[in-house]
């Protein structure tokens, strides 16, 4: 922008310069708003006609267990390359296949992994790399017990007398692994078994009345169950403030005895008079390996407290595989750039060699006398306990995020990588706070009805990157198990993807690509056990796959740009662990695919708030995110640091509704802490506020955290908000935001066509739809705008979706007054359609159909189980079309995908409803060659194959024909490594079954 200085400005509006006041002003207005506008939106439309690599999808690129080679990777890269993915987190696994060749991280693997980023950079594919075998977590066997994930363990001995005595103390037990010890190989068992250290010993009056907290194993950080697949798991841990007054462990009784212990165990002692309980505590390994790791890369996880320990890790992982590859390029659009953290399946741990020193530095005092919490004892009474409790986990908290996550991004910017995280599952911290540490916060979904439903995961990862500005929201996407074999394709997984689109992710990461390192006719070939939906390059489909990935890139590449528009904000409460979870009335549809309602929101952790500021009466990130009201959890306790912040913002101007905390919850500053929580809350809820902004009064309805979503929105209408978007229960929505345009992308959840006006909050323009399935741009002239919304008709077919954009760029007059035109049906394509099936795959190599038909429902076998491709062909005439008219076919029901060759003219794949493409640039009056491809599934064939012998894996072994290149003798047509059906599982619908017909629309 041209800067002119002010005396220079008055200038050209006073003297000889007058009479070009208005061709200035009209400079100006150019310089400042319609040139970047112009610049903006040709920016955008080049990235929606043809998206960057950047907006292209992903997949997790799964290894199993030295099953590589290089001829797999290099196709299975070309091949990603082909149909549109851009990006690849590679992992190594070992689940249900048998191992191969290649020895996790032994030389060779190593020279694979090489080869697979070489590749990469040369195909332009982004590489993320796990930081640990197996799908999760980092560790391996080079960790030793003693840098390994800890947990502060005590055995109980019991003693009595005025004498001294010599007392045996048994070594503390391990706590049982959270997955059991049967995942432990005789060599990790027996190190599981054999490391100790001691720690401390406490003694101190046994209580008359013992009182235990029962459910110490979570509150210690000894277990964390998955939130995902395990029923009952606390979202988050209640800190209320006010306890019983149940009496425990005088802490003033308590004495240390550390020094008086003996190497072999044993303790001398005068014991004082009564009954007295000696605690021996000690440190074990919590139990925690790497998971599903391949077989040479079991091994314990890294104390995840301690820098020492991550680096020695990191090194010998990640360093090795940096050291091998040498110098990278980072100019490079493709090859290996971030490293990533994947969900938290390790559990909790509770201590690390310098626990104490830590503890006593940011909590302020000695948890010595503390210890018998560990156990469940009560120290002084349940309040102080649980206090203890709180400050312990806040502690483990920081550890994580400074020392683990923290650190392992700093060791990735040191060396020219990225960090992406999941921050969720058996996550022993605070899921936002561990997600706000990404430079790319991740979440996931499974398939709907084929796995858990992680749909929270999405809704914190959208958050964290909202708050923190962050433009990149990718998922796990699909995700799935047991019975999905190869069910699955775009058509049916299409309202899931808007589901997710409308939530905030942009960019899908499919789970999973299988890497395929069989012979091309062993299809569909590899598999992660029973995990995934197949999303690789031996789908029957997958020459059609582009189509659905140039869908998904044009969505992601908008749904990339600007900042997304929400009103509400909700804070989380302190202490870890904690899942957000919005209220439920905040949502709609089912739990699997939650939508948002009119006015949208976002989770915010407390180490989020810090950095907000007011602006305009708005809680404002450096990052641009903004919101009109901040909503407190319903929980009494804070602590003053974060209650100070809260009523900066206030006095600066923010809205804030919640009820007044009374308590801080832990230990530090007790119990002047108290005094200052409830000193400030006065002051907020209980006086005029002196500055700007208010506080409302608002609670949440029993056993939930937040208001109802009613009374919010009620607060934002009177505050002259109205909804983002009003459009009926069956259009989901989210709203993107620039300073010249607002872009919405809506889709209709339901199964049936929609009718809507559309009530939109914004007034940057008139409104255009920009058609994500064909990259087509066109006005809708049908709009009133009035105050701060615009109103716009809509129509959605069953399941479609667009965007609508607002922007003051005037597009071409469009050719009708009317935003959406009428289609008549003008020819049906009846009679004979000849049909070529592969003959490789079992198919006859010609056929006629008359009338169209289900294969399965055909006599022969060869297409009754049939899985593959076939190409129908007709021959049609059309005079009465029209040489300027709009004309569509529509295929009627389809399955399950097709692409259409129009008198030799490819005009595009069709892989969802309503199964419908121009014709206009190809059709003609007479003779017209119509070829349509259609592609099933391939459960037919597999289930076909079952009435066959099995010439498959058994007793986990590659069978014999496979390792010595001999042929087959089963006379099955497939192979895979995980079989889904027997021969009785019901065939699928397969084929185009119509009818097919051509429309015209109308004027």
């Amino acid at each position: 922008m041209i800067a002119l200085r002010p005396r220079y400005f008055l200038l050209f509006f006073s003297g000889r310069y007058m009479p070009y006041r208005y061709l200035l002003l009209f400079l100006l207005w150019q310089v400042i708003f319609v040139q970047p506008l112009s610049c903006q939106l040709s920016e955008w439309k080049q990235g929606f006609s043809e998206p960057p690599a950047s907006a292209r999808p992903g997949a997790y690129w799964y290894f199993m267990d030295g099953n590589l080679s290089k001829e797999g990777i290099t196709a299975d890269l070309e091949s990603m390359k082909k149909a549109g993915i851009s990006n690849v987190t590679f992992l190594e696994v070992n689940v249900g296949i048998p191992r191969g060749k290649v020895d996790f991280l032994s030389e060779a693997w190593q020279d694979l992994f090489v080869h697979a980023v070489r590749e990469s950079e040369r195909l332009g594919i982004e590489v993320t790399l796990g930081i640990g075998p197996g799908w999760s977590g980092s560790g391996g066997p080079w960790v030793t017990p003693a840098q390994s994930m800890q947990h502060l363990v005590a055995s109980a001995t019991h003693v009595s007398g005025n004498e001294k005595k010599i007392v045996r103390l048994p070594v503390p037990s391990p706590k049982t692994p959270y997955f059991g010890e049967d995942v432990f190989t005789p060599g990790l068992k027996k190190q599981w078994n054999d490391f100790y250290k001691d720690v401390a010993v406490l003694a101190f009056p046994t209580p008359a009345h013992a009182q235990h907290i029962t459910d110490i194993g979570e509150k210690a950080l000894y277990y964390r169950a998955p939130f995902t697949s395990v029923s009952g798991v606390k979202p988050y841990l209640p800190s209320p403030g006010v306890y019983d007054t149940l009496a425990g462990i005088a802490k003033d009784r308590i004495i240390d005895l550390t020094a008086a212990l003996q190497p072999d165990g044993t303790l001398r002692w005068t014991v004082p008079p009564g009954n007295w309980t000696i605690l021996r505590f000690g440190v074990r390994n919590n139990g925690a390996i790497t998971r599903p790791a391949p077989f040479p890369g079991l091994g314990f996880e890294a104390d995840k407290f301690d820098t020492t320990a991550i680096n020695a890790h990191l090194d010998h992982y990640i360093g090795t595989l940096l050291r091998k590859l040498g110098k990278q390029n980072s100019a490079l659009p493709g090859g290996l750039k971030r490293l990533h953290m994947d969900s938290w399946e390790m559990g909790a741990q509770n201590w690390t060699p310098h626990f104490r020193e830590e503890f006593r530095k940011r909590r302020g005092y000695d948890p010595l006398p503390f210890y018998p919490v560990y156990t469940g004892s009560i120290v002084e009474n349940r309040e102080i306990s649980e206090r203890f409790l709180w400050d312990l986990r806040q502690t483990a908290q920081e550890l994580v995020l400074e020392n683990h996550a923290g650190h392992v991004k700093k060791y990735a910017h040191g060396r020219g990588l990225g960090l992406s995280i999941e921050p969720y599952d058996m996550n022993p911290t605070a899921d936002l706070e561990l997600g706000a540490i990404a430079d790319i916060p991740m979440c996931e979904f499974w398939s709907k009805d084929l796995g858990f439903n992680a749909a929270f995961s999405c809704i914190e990862a959208v958050s964290v990157a909202h708050v923190n500005g962050q433009s990149l929201v990718p998922s796990e996407a699909f995700t799935a198990q047991n019975d999905e074999g190869w069910k699955q394709y775009p058509g049916v997984m299409k309202n899931q993807g808007d589901w997710a689109f409308a939530a905030g992710i942009n960019r899908f990461v499919f789970h999973t690509f299988q890497s395929q390192v069989l012979a091309d006719s062993l299809r569909p070939g590899m598999t992660m056990g029973p995990y995934g939906v197949h999303w690789d390059r031996n789908q029957t489909w997958w020459p059609m796959a582009g189509a659905y990935h140039r869908y998904l890139s044009r969505c992601q590449y908008l749904l990339q740009q600007g900042t997304t528009v929400a009103d509400i904000l909700y804070l989380t409460p302190e202490g870890s662990p904690h899942v957000f979870q919005p209220p439920p009335s905040a949502l709609s549809g089912d739990a699997v695919l939650p939508d948002r309602k009119g006015y949208n929101f976002d989770g915010c952790a407390p180490g989020q708030l810090y950095q907000a500021t007011v602006q305009n009466g708005r809680v404002v990130f450096p990052g641009g995110a903004s919101y009109r009201i901040l909503v407190l959890p319903a929980v009494t306790t804070m602590t003053p640091q974060l209650l100070e912040k809260i009523r900066s913002l206030v006095l600066a101007g923010a809205v804030v509704t919640g009820i007044p905390p009374q308590h801080s919850p832990g230990l530090s500053g007790y119990p002047a802490c108290d005094a200052t929580v409830q000193a400030i809350a006065v002051t907020l809820w209980k006086q005029p506020a002196s500055g700007k902004g208010k506080v409302i009064y608002s609670t949440a309805p029993e056993g939930q955290l937040y208001p109802h979503y009613d009374s919010t929105a009620a607060i934002l209408a009177a505050m002259g908000v109205p909804p983002d978007l009003e459009a009926g229960e069956n259009i989901r929505y989210t709203h993107r935001t620039t300073r010249n345009a607002d872009l919405y992308f809506i889709s209709n959840r339901s199964n049936a066509p929609v009718s809507s006006k559309a009530i939109f909050r914004s007034r940057n323009g008139a409104p255009q739809l920009w058609d994500p399935m064909t990259g087509r741009i066109r006005a809708l002239p049908e709009f009133t705008a009035s105050g701060t919304r615009t109103t716009v008709p809509l129509q959605l077919e069953a399941g479609e979706s667009c965007f609508i954009v607002f922007t003051k760029e005037t597009i071409a007059k469009p050719s009708s007054s009317k935003n959406f035109r009428k289609k008549i049906i003008i020819k049906t394509l009846q009679g004979d359609w000849q049909v070529a099936f592969d003959p490789k795959w079992g198919g006859p190599e010609s056929v006629t159909f008359n009338p169209l038909q289900d294969w399965t429902q055909r006599p022969e076998s060869g297409i009754k189980y049939y899985s593959g491709m076939a190409v129908y062909r007709k021959t049609f005439d059309l005079p009465a079309a029209g040489k300027k008219a709009s004309l569509l076919l529509q295929l009627g029901a389809v399955n399950n995908l097709a692409k259409v060759t129009l008198n030799g003219k490819e005009l595009g794949v069709l892989w969802c409803a309503p199964w419908q493409i121009d014709i206009s640039s190809a059709v003609k009056e007479k003779n017209n060659l119509l070829e349509i491809t259609v592609a099933n599934l391939w459960p037919n064939r597999l289930i076909g194959d079952e009435q066959l012998p099995d010439d498959g894996i058994k007793n986990g072994q590659w069978p014999e024909w496979l390792l010595k290149g001999l042929p087959r003798t089963s006379g099955r047509y497939t192979f895979s490594t995980w079989k889904f059906y027997t021969k009785d599982s019901p065939l699928l619908p397969s084929g185009l079954l119509g009818p097919v017909t051509i429309q015209k629309i109308t004027p």
